[in-house]
């Protein structure tokens, strides 16, 4: 019989039926003893019929006045085993007759002989000692009447009192009782015993298993398996778990990886991506974001999307535009220029592009917002290095389009001034073509400063002197000054003043403070632009004497697209943000001091380019 392989139906029925047969076993056995006991109470009764006997032996010697007899019969029976003492009372109660001498003449209680049927009573006697009276009242008869009056007057006629020694009956019965109750017990033992084996062995080892197994699964352990044997409702159940285990970790890794592509996906795009829910929690952000904030490395899953800002509470409605609060009353895109506070305490300006998306969240439908956050000083850097591109481009077209001719009618010049020497022609001619020579000269170093001004920025730094590429950076822009009714007055030191920085950028970054000291003028004025050696730093100064910058919008000046020209002309927005951008790249600084009115001064710092910078 394979008992594995049953049900655990069946194998409780055969456990039930099993517990059945050795109860009634036990019960077996405890029926032949209670059938022995039966035997002695039968023997008793017989003892009992034996006293009714004597009882009739005394009756009959009374009638014969055999008083001798009487007194015989009394002692004798007073002799046997577990009898303490017979003894024959009168009616009222006094001992006539006794087993015992010291006994004659005592008077028992009334209460205990006012019966007329046979009693039995565990009592103490006279002496102390426990024992089993048997009163037995012996009845007035016709034949006694002659002695003892009428049946009538006198319905007994004396009293027989036999007394057992209690001690024996008491330990007989203490024993059955005893046997009784550890018979019981021992059927109880037996049934608790078989119950928990079966339960411990069929029900609780498999369902600890199960459980282990369930508590492992809970911990994120997706590969735990249980293995049950035999093939009842439980090992079933352990097939179904595993299943279930089986399932989970197959979805679960299904879940993970279209989790990591959907990070992976956003991580690649060059925005800060963030997603917030209509609580201000951050439920997914990408890495740009991350780096964004100046903490690559923490998570921000949970956090509240104005901790941007710096604050411990939603971004008042009437000071800042909140994305999730505008799409959640119109329900539309929306774009907005903020300023995020990083993890340093540095502002970061971003413009962020915000629309709403719609899920399914539990049954319901669920808005939630959406951000792409551009951060604005990249973007500048961008449109810088467009700008640059594109210029050297230009530069290269130029380049080819003219710089070649150029060469090619200065190699026809010189032939042509070998000929005038060799046939001797009048001087004049010869300094026409020297002049003619000297403007292409001119026209190709010209070519050569605009190839500088457009060179595509590296990561490489290198050594740059300030006053070269300042003076080349105007003498491209001599002819809007002079349109402008601009004077441009340049003071340096003799010493020559060096940065560790990139030549195009140092004169774009030129180009730009000067073009705007130029919109900053537009009835004409001048800039000064000086250099200086200040505490290790190379100080380049751009003063002009325009129009100034108002105290509201000296904290705006820097902001990308943010353009105020004195000129009317509608800017970009982004000149003075590069400039700015340039200069920090560097390990420098930007700084602007403006009175309205008067005029104002940009000023550029710069580390010194020197030994220990360069092993650095």
């Amino acid at each position: 019989m394979d008992w594995f392989g049953k049900s655990l139906n069946h194998k409780f029925t055969l456990a039930t039926v099993a517990g059945f047969f050795v109860s009634s076993l036990v019960f077996f056995g405890l029926f032949l003893a209670f059938y022995q006991s039966e035997l002695q109470q039968e023997r008793s009764q017989a003892a009992r019929d034996v006293n009714r006997l004597l009882q009739s032996s005394l009756e009959n010697a009374m009638l014969k006045r055999d008083l001798e007899g009487l007194v015989f019969i009394v002692k004798r029976l007073g002799e046997q085993p577990n009898i303490r003492r017979v003894m024959i009372t009168e009616p009222l109660g006094q001992v006539r007759f006794s087993s015992h001498v010291e006994s004659m003449g005592l008077i028992l209680d009334k209460v205990l002989i006012q019966h007329s049927d046979p009693q039995t009573y565990f009592m103490q006697d006279e002496q102390g000692v426990e024992v089993l009276r048997s009163i037995n009242p012996v009845h007035n008869k016709p034949q006694c009447q002659e002695c003892h009056g009428p049946v009538e007057q006198n319905p007994v006629n004396g009293i027989l009192v036999v007394d057992y020694d209690a001690a024996p009956i008491r330990h007989k019965a203490r024993k059955t009782t005893l046997m009784l109750m550890g018979a019981g017990a021992l059927i109880v033992i037996i049934n608790l015993l078989g119950g928990w084996w079966f339960i411990r062995r069929f029900i609780l080892k498999p369902v600890q298993s199960l459980n282990a197994a369930s508590t492992s699964l809970a911990h994120g352990q997706l590969d735990t398996r249980v293995t049950l044997p035999g093939r009842d409702e439980l090992s079933t159940l352990g097939e179904t778990f595993n299943l279930m285990a089986a399932n989970l970790q197959t979805s679960m890794h299904q879940t993970e990886e279209g989790r990591a592509f959907l990070q992976a996906m956003i991580d690649a795009i060059p925005d800060g991506v963030r997603i917030i829910d209509d609580d201000y929690n951050m439920l997914l952000v990408n890495r740009t974001f991350r780096e964004q904030t100046g903490c690559p490395d923490k998570p921000w899953i949970g956090e509240k999307c104005y901790t941007s800002h710096d604050r411990d509470e939603p971004c008042p409605a009437e000071m800042v535009t909140c994305p999730l609060v505008e799409i959640h009353n119109t329900g539309k895109q929306l774009k907005v220029i903020h300023h995020h506070t990083r993890c340093d305490g540095d502002i970061l300006d971003v413009e962020i592009y915000a629309a709403p998306m719609t899920i399914v969240r539990d049954g319901k439908e669920v808005t939630l917002l959406v951000e792409s956050i551009r951060d604005l000083t990249q973007k500048v850097r961008f449109t810088h290095e467009q700008r640059l591109s594109e210029l050297g481009r230009l530069a290269a077209g130029v380049a080819h389009e003219i710089y070649n001719p150029l060469s090619s009618m200065k190699l026809a010049l010189h032939s042509l001034a070998k000929i005038i020497v060799r046939e001797q022609q009048p001087d004049e001619i010869g300094d026409y073509l020297d002049i003619a020579e000297q403007q292409m000269d001119q026209c190709i170093r010209i070519t050569d400063r605009l190839l500088h001004l457009s060179a595509s920025p590296s990561d490489k730094t290198q050594l740059v002197d300030i006053q070269p590429a300042v003076e080349d950076t105007l003498s491209l822009v001599s002819w809007d000054a002079q349109e402008a009714s601009i004077d441009m007055v340049v003071q340096f030191p003799k010493q020559p003043l060096r940065v560790f920085a990139n030549d195009g950028e140092m004169r774009m970054l030129v180009l730009n403070l000067v073009q705007n000291a130029f919109h900053a003028m537009p009835a004409g004025g001048e800039l000064h632009i000086t250099g200086s050696l200040e505490d290790d730093e190379v100080v380049v100064r751009f003063c002009d004497t325009g129009v100034g910058i108002s105290q509201q919008n000296l904290s705006r000046l820097f902001m990308p697209f943010f353009s105020r020209r004195a000129d009317g002309v509608e800017g970009t927005g982004l000149g003075l943000p590069i400039s700015r951008a340039i200069v920090e790249s560097f390990e420098g600084a930007l700084d602007v001091e403006s009175e309205l009115g008067k005029g104002s001064c940009f000023i550029v710092r710069l580390p010194e380019a020197s030994v220990e910078r360069l092993t650095s």
